[in-house]
């Protein structure tokens, strides 16, 4: 069965009368060079001794017109043959064992299922549709071109491989256009590929309705255009875009126009100038060509079809009584035939082998067909005798068919009756202009392969559209770089999306990423937001400024402190010095020293040694501070009690006194700083909470009650300290120390209760920074309040430091 006519031709129904007999139009000699190498198969079957030996394949030529009705009757035509008298004389019905065709899947369809009814196996050459490869429904149908399925997703593996993720579709209104258009969308949307489009094209489109479809792809933002059509249904469409000239679309074909000459035309070409497509593996079959130039249109065995051929081609009318073909719309010439023409001096479709891809599945089906017979002949265990066969009785032999034909291609049909999934890549392309279309093998598809070989292609051999070797861009929205991520658009596609920039913190190397892939925890997004860099170590540092002027001041406080001592250890003697306990003094700049020296230990990078001693220096430190600055304040206010009559308190707090309540102040802390340092020290910690783009090394206090002790006791002895100075501070003497000790306990007070929130609000390394500030303020509030009076006197007033001036003084008062 052949559509060798295309078109069919409406009749009127009235109903009334009985219909006239069909009538086809548009003749196709693609179709009918299909239809004559089927007959040079079948001859050059009968020729070869090794086949089929002693049996002669017969064959009857049917045209379907491409129309599903007429096929039907076709179909039931063939299994429905009056009966015949055998050789002796019984009345049997001339079975035909298989039928060969149809091209369309719908065509195939519909015959199928009529053949069913009678078990009767279709072997097809050109029907593609997927649903075909459904037992359930075409148990007997078999075919020798690849499954749709094959296709679709071969065409969505080529549209991915170039980077289109926004194409447009177009199908033919029937099972092949619909359910291949489906199995590619289905495809691409695995692959992440966008249809921008979807256009069905009707099987009799009015001209209203191709405009639409013109316009349509013209408007579309998609440059890509993906068609699964047979040539006579993708026509108009094409004509309509000649007729509009619209040349900006990259086309992307299916099997079955991909190497028409009807469609590659030179009128068609700047429309569709590098065209890519998938088409059914080509063979050069020997002597073929010379079979169809030396076809003669009125030779024995008569057939009708030749004649119509000659008549079309020739332009010309037989004047003979032999009939044309039935259903043939009669066409009148003005020339006569002679029959003496010559085919091989004329250039049309018929005697064009060069892309004989279609011819050659249709040899795989002939000698499939020949093999199943030649299988079915000579097992010993049949008792089917092929001289009285029945349809049923070819399929299990056609279901075993494994041969290697003579162009090196193993021929087997498996469980669902089709062929392995081969595709050849063809390009359109045009040596010169003006000159013919040529279909160049560009790469191949070969689903038996596995996934990551199955697509071949040669890029460089490609001209696209326009004539350029730049792969055309068919994209939504423009990919998305590195540093960027897709924010898909609402209501649209995934591949309509805007690019928005990674958030600090997570970075995307690759192109089109949906999400920004967070930076690991030590690692920080850059500038670009293209990688991860390792986050910035950030602690107060002796190497910067910051720290260097930090550490500079806590040296020069030490210093300060030395030369105190310096000038007190030269002028030991005098009163200013002796007064109030000089091992006091000492011992006091003693523990100002530690002060300013401990602040050298917040700086540099914390270590489980470092953090411990940070706090235990600072505490143990100030903590001697202000207990000799409590026992100052002591002999201040005991020794003007002794003054008084009758009162002895001086004499219990002499210098053995002294520093024993220098020696238990201290030792409170001491204890205190060991149970912190035996249960939960300080140790350092990386802060990666606090700023994301770096970390922060810190000391973590250990025990947090355990410090707010420490720093509770410093505050309970500055507290009572600074009372008991204050209310000392206006008794007479020449030299009052508890007025000094005030003063200095004000600014040690005032630092640390603004330390506070200070230390709370400050990030980072600036808390660092805030608690060495408020121990050298401190520090230094102590050490000039109480030392830089007596050093001037000592220095610039030295008739101020001696006993006389004194003991003058006390007198005056």
């Amino acid at each position: 069965m052949f559509p060798i006519h295309s078109k069919g031709v409406e009749q009127k129904l009235t109903f009334s009368n009985r219909p006239g007999k069909r009538r086809c139009r548009g003749f196709n000699l693609r179709v009918f060079r299909w239809s004559q190498a089927m007959v040079y198969f079948i001859e050059e079957i009968n020729r070869n001794p090794a086949l089929l030996p002693n049996i002669t394949l017969g064959y009857r030529l049917y045209d379907t017109c491409g129309v599903e009705m007429f096929s039907l009757r076709t179909a039931l035509s063939v299994i429905s043959q009056p009966l015949k008298r055998n050789s002796t004389g019984v009345c049997v019905s001339p079975s035909v064992p298989l039928i060969v065709g149809d091209s369309g899947s719908s065509l195939s369809m519909a015959i199928s299922r009529v053949l069913n009814l009678f078990k009767v196996p279709l072997v097809s050459y050109f029907a593609s549709c997927a649903c075909l490869s459904d037992k359930s429904q075409f148990p007997y149908f078999f075919r020798t071109i690849p499954s749709d399925v094959n296709q679709a997703r071969a065409l969505a593996y080529l549209v991915k491989h170039f980077g289109w993720t926004w194409v447009g579709t177009m199908g033919a209104d029937d099972d092949y256009g619909r359910i291949g258009i489906d199995m590619f969308t289905a495809e691409l949307t695995r692959l992440g590929v966008c249809v921008a489009y979807r256009i069905t094209i009707p099987k009799l489109p009015s001209r209203q309705q191709l405009r639409e479809i013109v316009g349509i792809i013209r408007d579309s933002t998609a440059q890509v255009v993906v068609a699964f059509a047979i040539e006579e249904d993708i026509e108009p469409v094409v004509k309509e875009m000649v007729s509009q000239n619209v040349t900006a679309k990259q086309w992307v074909a299916s099997e079955a126009w991909v190497t028409s000459t009807l469609i590659s035309t030179q009128e068609n070409f700047p429309s569709l100038s590098g065209t890519i497509g998938f088409a059914i593996r080509r063979a050069e079959i020997p002597g073929l060509k010379h079979f169809l130039q030396n076809l003669r249109p009125l030779a024995s065995p008569y057939n009708p079809f030749v004649r119509e051929f000659w008549e079309t081609q020739f332009q010309c009318s037989f004047n003979t009584t032999l009939p044309a073909a039935s259903m043939a719309e009669p066409v009148h010439y003005s020339k006569s035939c002679t029959g003496k023409e010559r085919v091989e001096d004329t250039d049309s479709i018929y005697n064009d082998v060069s892309q004989q891809r279609v011819t050659y599945n249709m040899h795989k089906a002939v000698y499939a067909v020949a093999h199943a017979l030649h299988n079915l002949l000579i097992d010993q265990n049949s008792t089917i005798s092929i001289h009285s066969l029945h349809p049923w009785q070819v399929v299990q032999y056609l279901h075993t068919v494994n041969y290697t034909n003579i162009f090196g291609d193993v021929v087997h049909f498996d469980e669902n009756g089709d062929p392995a999934g081969a595709y050849d890549i063809v390009n359109w392309q045009r040596s010169s202009p003006g000159g013919l279309v040529e279909y160049v093998t560009v790469g191949r598809f070969d689903s038996s392969l596995p996934p990551t070989q199955q697509l071949l292609l040669n890029s460089d051999s490609i001209i696209w559209h326009g004539g350029t070797g730049e792969v055309p861009k068919s994209v939504c929205s423009a990919s998305c770089q590195h540093g960027y991520r897709k924010a898909t658009r609402e209501g649209q596609p995934v591949c309509c999306y805007d690019c928005v920039p990674c958030a600090e913190g997570t970075i995307t190397n690759h192109t089109d990423q949906p999400e920004c892939t967070p930076c690991p925890d030590d690692f920080w997004s850059n500038a670009l937001r293209d990688a991860c860099v390792r986050k910035q170590i950030e602690f107060l540092s002796y190497t910067e400024a910051f720290g260097m002027a930090l550490a500079a001041t806590a040296i020069l406080g030490a210093v300060f402190t030395l030369v105190v001592v310096a000038v007190f250890l030269r002028h030991r003697g005098t009163p200013i010095v002796r007064a109030n306990n000089s091992e006091l003094s000492f011992l006091l700049l003693l523990s100002l020293g530690l002060c300013f020296l401990c602040t050298l230990t917040f700086l540099g990078q914390p270590s489980p040694w470092a953090c411990p001693l940070r706090r235990t220096s600072f505490g143990l430190s100030f903590a001697l501070c202000l207990s000799c600055l409590l026992c100052k304040t002591l002999v201040v206010l005991m020794a003007f009690r002794a003054t008084l009559p009758g009162n002895n308190a001086a004499r219990w707090f002499r210098r053995p006194q002294q520093r024993l309540s220098v020696f238990v102040c201290s030792t409170v802390q001491v204890v205190v700083c060991a149970v912190w340092l035996s249960r939960a020290p300080p140790y350092p910690i990386r802060n990666t909470w606090l700023y994301r783009d770096r970390i922060i090394l810190e000391c973590h206090m250990g025990s947090v009650a355990l410090f707010c002790c420490v720093l509770g006791y410093i505050g309970c002895l500055a507290a009572f300290c600074f009372i008991l100075a204050f209310l000392a501070r206006k008794l007479p003497d020449n030299f009052n120390e508890a007025k000094f000790i005030t003063f200095s306990m004000l600014i040690f007070c005032a630092v640390w209760i603004t330390f506070i929130p200070a230390y709370v609000s400050s990030p980072g390394k600036f808390t660092v920074a805030v608690e060495i500030f408020a121990i050298l303020a401190s520090s230094f509030g102590v050490l000039f309040c109480i030392f830089f009076p007596k050093c001037y006197i000592i220095i610039f007033l030295p008739e101020r430091n001696t006993k006389k001036f004194i003991m003058s003084q006390k007198g005056g008062r």
